[in-house]
């Protein structure tokens, strides 16, 4: 939106030609309104003077100088406050002063045990601190009791006289006296006493060349759009359309987005249902049957420990599937019919009762095996899960968990890695391999990792395997399973490039406004 006309600069022969002048109409109101003033005014005079904000006249100041028709240009204002111990020492004196006005009231001489009662052990230390830097007091032990002792009766101290004036609002520099600057300076090096402000002040100054030119050049109209009605009273003829830049700059617009994290959930989800998954859901709350004994994991193991899990105190109890416990039992004490010998133990039900947040989504895909015994079954689960341990860059207390199982008549542990290799290619991680592991509820069992080439190193992405006749045959599942999980969070911190997990829960703003909507998927190559 610029008006281009002639620069005409008056001289002592008339008007003469300089050159060709582009003014904005928001630069032609700032130019008129110094023209008016007669002399140099600050952004906030400006502002006030056209009825603008102070981010406009700045622009204005920044087009304006570059034509050389002002110049801007900055000053440094300080200005002095009161602190929140500052407010206070104005209202009720320096502990130093109130510690005086007591030893002068007790005759010169009071045990510091009294002193601090009825100042405070803060200001009983500044106080006694001050006055003996001052020189006003002495410390004396007299047999087991220590006083302090009046030495001096202190005048009104600058400092004093200081807070006075300031108590009625911050003050510039200059408009304090000159005998009280000294203790400006000493008051600022007293914590939260002193506040000091430095504020910069921006001054446009008009140029001979903006003096000099032609009024009828500030007093045309422009207008940004034609209307009907101008076109029927033929307004338009006296009047100039305003150019738009199409590449001046704007503020930043940050649009709605969906969380990184929630964008890499939503991508997961997307894949598993392309490759003819369903997802499944379960409590976050729940019963130790379903999260360790169903799975075989034997009652005294290490994970079922309080530093590993979570348990309820209230209620600390729940209900176990009846017509499950009796299988789940024979398994563990001496196999039953899944063709093993167990854990050699005495079962018991109050632990298998107590109620948790679930360690891993593994609880979940095994009460859907509980009710979906027949092939085929293709489930996933993609859901928060809770372990106690200690936060830091690769662990959290709270996290997601990636889970899936495929049950069927003729599935291999080699279909297993097919589909792990082909779920991973679809989340752009090409280079996965396997390596031999162990898991108490999978046999075989292995775990994925993939190759990332940016950072030249292999990451840990999952635990797979077929689940253990053990697991499944007292659920009444007698096909095989295969098996998997692993931590969503890992994955995403190779996806977005971080080093730090806590990244995606510390809520920072400019991180996550620095990512485009579409970056997770370019990356991975989905457009």
């Amino acid at each position: 939106m610029r008006l281009k006309s002639r620069w005409r600069c008056r001289d002592r022969e008339g008007p003469v030609i300089v050159s060709e002048l582009v003014l904005h109409w928001l630069e032609r109101e700032v130019a008129r309104a110094l023209k008016r003033a007669g002399r140099p005014l600050t952004f906030e005079e400006a502002a006030e003077l056209i009825g603008r904000d102070v981010g406009s006249i700045a622009k204005a100041a920044l087009w304006l100088s570059s034509k050389g028709l002002v110049t801007v240009e900055e000053y440094e204002r300080r200005f002095y406050g009161l602190g929140e111990e500052g407010r206070i020492y104005a209202e009720r004196g320096f502990p130093e002063r109130r510690l005086i006005e007591m030893l002068k009231a007790a005759g010169g001489r009071l045990d510091l045990k009294i002193l601090e009662k009825e100042l405070g052990e803060k200001e009983f230390r500044i106080g006694v601190n001050w006055a003996r830097r001052m020189g006003w007091i002495d410390i004396e032990k007299i047999g087991e009791n220590v006083y302090a002792r009046l030495v001096s009766e202190p005048s009104e101290l600058p400092e004093e006289h200081l807070l006075r004036i300031l108590r009625d609002g911050e003050r510039e520099a200059s408009e304090i006296p000159e005998d009280l600057r000294g203790a400006c300076q000493r008051l600022a090096s007293r914590p939260g006493v002193l506040e000091v402000k430095i504020k910069r002040i921006h001054v446009l100054k008009p140029s001979e060349a903006l003096l000099k030119l032609d009024d009828s050049l500030l007093e045309v109209r422009e207008v940004t759009r034609l209307t009907p009605s101008m076109l029927v009273s033929g307004e338009w003829r006296q009047v100039r359309f305003s150019r738009f830049d199409v590449q001046a700059p704007t503020p930043p617009v940050f649009a709605g987005k969906r969380h990184p994290l929630r964008e890499l959930i939503r991508i997961v989800r997307e894949v598993f249902v392309e490759m003819g998954f369903e997802e499944i859901k379960g409590p976050l709350v729940e019963l130790a049957f379903w999260n360790f004994d169903a799975l075989f994991q034997p009652q005294d193991h290490p994970a079922r420990e309080m530093h590993d899990t979570f348990y309820l105190a209230e209620p600390e109890m729940g209900d176990l599937p009846m017509h499950l416990v009796e299988p789940v039992k024979r398994a563990h004490e001496d196999g039953g019919d899944t063709g093993s010998t167990g854990w050699g133990y005495k079962w018991r039900e109050d632990e298998a009762r107590k109620l948790l947040l679930r360690t891993h989504t593994t609880a979940t895909t095994i009460r859907w095996l509980a009710d979906h015994r027949e092939p085929p079954v293709k489930v996933f689960s993609v859901d928060r899960i809770y372990r106690n341990e200690k936060v830091d860059w690769k662990h959290l207390a709270e996290f997601h968990q990636i889970e899936g199982i495929v049950m069927g008549e003729n599935v291999s542990f080699r279909d297993l890695l097919g589909l792990i290799k082909e779920f991973y290619a679809r989340l752009g991680l090409k280079n996965v391999r396997f390596r031999p592991s162990y898991f108490p509820y999978t046999e075989p069992s292995a775990e994925a990792i993939a190759y990332l080439e940016d950072k030249k190193t292999w990451l840990e992405l999952i635990g797979m395997g077929i689940f253990r006749p053990e697991v499944t045959r007292p659920m009444g599942v007698k096909h095989r399973v295969l098996a998997w999980g692993g931590g969503l969070e890992r994955l995403a911190l190779a996806l977005y490039d971080l080093d730090d997990i806590r990244t995606f829960y510390i809520n920072d703003l400019n991180w996550i406004r620095s990512l485009p909507s579409s970056y997770l998927r370019r990356r991975i190559g989905l457009i």
